[in-house]
């Protein structure tokens, strides 16, 4: 037996963790350009490789936590992650700089596959709910780092911070090694043959394909903010930092809401009215001259990202209950594809044009999330009338 809060517990320091992974890189990466004098392209290559080893991660860790649970992936990625945000820090060179990202990446996906695929399955009633309340502690982790650069870079240099908040990630490894979990759902044998279908599975795939851009969205704004406040506003890097964690700080707020109002409102409400804050706040700050709208329009996009992976993932959830860490794994490969190429690209494309250009990637995304979300909610409530 397990107790169910203090598993919920758990899940949540698991995605504050997942939510450090997802925001260093963007938080440090005006320093990390002027320590080590790179160009656009090659501080876009750091997005791609973060999110190929979370890619990489993602891929594996559902049949994992179906065939053996979800205690020894966890202690894992905790102890991998904390190390490699040391190397972050401290890394003497790019290539140090680099393996220390994929590592991270790796484990980071791993560990929000995993501690989502928890939450859901000890959730059953209210999965939605449960996904919201998670995601918030994902921005907790995402906004904690900008704002401690923000507010302290002035006192103590980027590595001493960062190092720093590595080291906090030893007390919910601790808390992993001496907690109870669930026992994994398939103890007797993964079947390979029903894991291997879902990725032929129209709806799930229309799923992954909304994460694909939702998550290429995500690491292009969480990444590109700062570089994009300090070039096209003007505003001073310490500053920009520190406005890039309202962005994290706008999603935490919306999650927590979400939480309560799930219990309530459809997810597709929900889901529609996310998108519309989303593309206002991006086209706000696209046409941005003065660092208030700007920052005003990347808090929207915040609020309004914020209701997307949860409202997806509880729907995966309640449709492949009886594979969900392996459902999980498929879409969530499909997610970090994104998240791997739409940072990447947009450095390509700011190294060009310039950032304010190479963001319009954002609401064009946005709009084409509206419309693969129309076909597949058509596509759901077709089945739930069949059954």
């Amino acid at each position: 037996m397990y107790n169910k809060k203090l598993v919920f517990i758990a899940a949540c320091f698991g995605m504050l963790i997942f939510g450090i992974v997802m925001a260093v890189l963007g938080a440090v990466l005006p320093s990390i350009i002027v320590k080590f004098d790179i160009d656009k392209i090659d501080a876009g290559s750091l997005f791609l490789l973060l999110t190929f080893g979370m890619l990489v991660g993602s891929m594996v860790f559902g049949p994992i936590v179906d065939r053996y649970g979800f205690k020894g992936l966890l202690i894992l990625c905790a102890a991998i992650i904390a190390i490699g945000i040391q190397g972050i820090a401290f890394a003497p060179s790019m290539f140090v700089l680099r393996l220390s990202l994929l590592f991270i990446g790796f484990a980071g996906g791993a560990i929000n596959g995993g501690t989502n695929a928890l939450v859901s399955d000890i959730s059953e009633e209210r999965r939605g709910s449960g996904l919201a309340y998670l995601g918030a502690f994902f921005g907790v982790g995402a906004f904690g780092v900008p704002l401690l650069l923000g507010t302290l870079l002035d006192r103590f240099s980027y590595e001493t911070i960062i190092a720093a908040v590595g080291a906090t990630i030893v007390l919910p490894w601790l808390l992993f090694v001496f907690l109870r979990f669930p026992k994994p759902k398939h103890e007797q044998g993964f079947p390979i043959a029903e894991g291997l279908g879902l990725t032929k599975e129209g709806t799930l795939l229309l799923f992954g394909l909304i994460l694909f851009i939702q998550s290429g969205m995500e690491m292009t704004v969480g990444g590109w903010s700062a570089t994009f406040l300090i070039e096209e506003v003007q505003v001073d890097a310490q500053r920009a930092v520190l406005f890039l964690s309202l962005f994290w700080l706008g999603m935490v707020f919306a999650r927590l809401v979400l939480g309560a109002l799930l219990k309530y409102i459809s997810a597709a409400s929900v889901l529609w009215f996310s998108l519309l804050i989303a593309f206002t706040g991006s086209l706000m700050m696209l046409l941005s001259n003065g660092a208030g709208t700007a920052v005003t329009g990347l808090v929207l996009a915040g609020l309004g990202f914020a209701a997307v992976f949860p409202v997806i993932f509880a729907y995966v959830g309640d449709i492949y209950s009886r594979l969900s860490g392996t459902a999980f794994s498929v879409v969530l490969v499909m997610a970090l594809t994104g998240g791997m190429l739409y940072p990447y690209v947009t450095g390509i494309l700011a190294n060009s044009f310039g950032l304010r250009i190479s963001l319009i990637i954002i609401p064009c995304s946005l709009v084409i999330s509206g419309i693969v979300s129309i076909i597949v909610l058509r596509r759901t409530r077709r089945a739930d009338l069949v059954k």
